[in-house]
Order: C-alpha cells, then structure tokens, then sequence
C-alpha cells in the first residue's frame, strides 16, 4: 500500500460563497463541473465519468464554508472543499484538500487545475 500525500491548493475565486458552496456540495452543482454525472442517496454519492462509478460519503459539511467527501473503496482518502473570504478585502478563495497516493501527485494537482478552471467558467469568473 502506497503512503498517502494531502494536496492543498488553493484558487481565488471571484464569486459569493453561496453561489460556490451549491457548485461544490449539491449533486447538480457537481455534475457542472466535477463529474459527468452525480447521484445522491442520503450522504453517498455517486460520481460518475466516462461510464465508470466511484462512490464518496459526504462526511462533513459547513453551510458556505466547508464541504468534505471520503471515498468508499479507499481507506484515509478523501477530497476536501474549504471557502475563505478575506475580512478586509472580501476576496473568496476556494481551497481543495486532497489526500491521495503520493506517486499520483503531480497528477492529482494538474487534475484539480483543470476542474477547477471548469468550475470558473461555469461560475463566469
């Protein structure tokens, strides 16, 4: 079993946290730009790309603020969503926590890049 590396990135995104939190915690927000396809039943949902299923329970959740998702069929992996607002500039940033297999992460952050450049368009920032 390969060690496990935590990624954080993080973007500077020109939108309210409202608007972001829905695109990251929301099976239609996610399925804009994270995935082909998400389904949802409870706290498990179901990514879906290029036909092929990967399942994450929604673990944690903070209204505008927080969301964190862990993978099911791989232990101490998870992907994590963090929004931050600047007190004195307003400026929101989103910050992606990602545990993964750390041969993988180079790929896994050049990965992240591209979704998130998805997810700006979509937002139109």
């Amino acid at each position: 079993m390969s060690e496990k590396a935590k990624i954080r990135l993080e973007y500077p995104i020109n939108c309210s946290p409202k608007v972001l939190f829905n695109r990251l915690s929301t099976a239609s927000g996610l399925a804009e730009w994270f995935a082909d396809d998400v389904r949802v039943k409870s706290n498990l949902y179901t990514f879906i790309w290029e036909g092929a299923e990967q399942q994450a329970e929604k673990t944690l959740q903070k209204e505008d603020r927080l969301v964190r998702f862990n993978w099911i069929d791989e232990e101490e992996s998870y992907f994590e969503f963090r929004i931050t607002k600047d007190e004195l500039t307003g400026d929101v940033s989103l910050i992606v926590i990602d545990c993964s297999d750390e041969e993988e992460a180079d790929e896994t952050s050049g990965l992240w890049n591209s979704q998130i450049a998805d997810l700006k368009h979509i937002l139109g920032c």
